[in-house]
């Protein structure tokens, strides 16, 4: 038989993906949601593995070692102007997101897990939320009874790119 005569049954199901979302406390009094198609990794570090930065912004805790590479780690609550994290146990919750070839690790109170979210379910946030946090998301979707936040990863990297570059 000749690689020509094989034949794969594969079909990419992209919906899958497009409808997949990690989602995550920011803090106490906000859940929000991130698509999986920018999400990296979601894991806990000790708070010794972020290496403070002087002349920062209050947002920026400082650069960490991900996989070999270095990458600026943001206080999320405090890029939104939101309420801070209570550091119980001396460790973040970081998600490491990706643009393009842009990496960032976003710090977060809780990591819940993942859900499905049909883009229809998805409204503007516009009225909805804080008029500061806008400008970071790409919607808004009820939930149980809960306002969850949805991301946009584009914005959140290229606004830290700006202000580290």
């Amino acid at each position: 038989m000749t690689n020509s005569q094989i034949k794969l049954n594969y079909s990419s199901n992209s919906n899958f993906l497009e409808n997949s979302y990690l989602q995550f406390q920011i803090n106490q009094q906000t859940t929000a949601v991130l698509s999986v198609n920018h999400t990296q990794e979601a894991l806990i570090v000790p708070i010794g593995s972020v290496t403070p930065m002087p002349n920062m912004p209050a947002y920026v805790l400082g650069l960490m070692n991900w996989r070999s590479r270095i990458i600026w780690v943001i206080n999320l609550p405090k890029l939104f102007n939101l309420e801070g994290l209570e550091y119980h146990h001396r460790q973040f919750n970081i998600i490491v997101v990706k643009v393009e070839s842009h990496l960032l690790g976003l710090v977060v109170q809780e990591i819940k897990g993942t859900t499905k979210i049909m883009a229809d379910d998805i409204h503007s946030p516009v009225g909805q939320v804080a008029a500061s946090l806008v400008p970071y998301l790409s919607g808004c979707v009820e939930q149980k009874e809960e306002t969850l936040l949805v991301l946009d990863a584009n914005n959140i990297v290229n606004y830290s790119q700006l202000v580290n570059d």
